[in-house]
């Protein structure tokens, strides 16, 4: 017997409310994507460029988890230094999955996402910046563009060839279209 559905063996039993992370492993829940998130000035900085968590759960002074939910997408960024100064530069884009959807194992996000963009070095996290800021420079919601677009530019980015440009026109088929087709 499914315990909430038991009437007279729970009656007098009451269940303290719990937190978020335990509501998202039980049936009937909608299943959520945690990110870590981290700052340690001046060594190290894991954070999100864009994504709306439905909630951040401050863990310390250092630490942050952010939760998604199914279908989000966010970009998560680390950067880490050492004495002489800068030692790595990663960019993920990444989109936040349901149980039946294939999802990739990511450090830092439970229990998995699917990875749409991988940049590594100063050179590619500098050059998907940018496309990113000229996405927001049209007006456009950077959460909102297609997951083809993040895949194009990341398999232009490992063939060190031109990157696209993603356009209003783009945009508007993606929106038209693609949405539910595309994932």
């Amino acid at each position: 017997m499914i315990a909430f559905l038991s009437t007279a063996a729970n009656a007098t039993t009451v269940a303290p409310p719990q937190a978020l992370p335990a509501l998202a492993g039980q049936a009937g829940n909608v299943p959520l994507t945690r990110v870590s998130l981290a700052y340690i000035e001046p060594r190290f900085k894991l954070y999100l460029r864009f994504g709306e968590p439905v909630r951040t759960l401050r863990l310390d002074r250092w630490r942050r988890c952010a939760v998604f939910l199914p279908g989000a997408m966010f970009c998560r960024i680390r950067w880490q230094a050492n004495d002489y100064g800068t030692i790595r530069w990663q960019l993920m884009v990444m989109q936040a999955c349901t149980p039946l959807d294939a999802a990739q194992r990511i450090p830092g996000v439970q229990p998995g996402a699917r990875l749409l963009l991988h940049a590594e070095g100063e050179n590619q996290v500098r050059a998907v910046l940018e496309c990113i800021d000229g996405i927001e420079a049209q007006g456009i919601a950077v959460i909102d563009v297609s997951p083809a677009y993040w895949r194009t530019l990341g398999n232009r980015l490992a063939a060190r060839l031109p990157l696209p440009e993603y356009t209003a026109e783009r945009h508007a088929a993606w929106l038209a279209g693609g949405r539910y087709h595309d994932r």
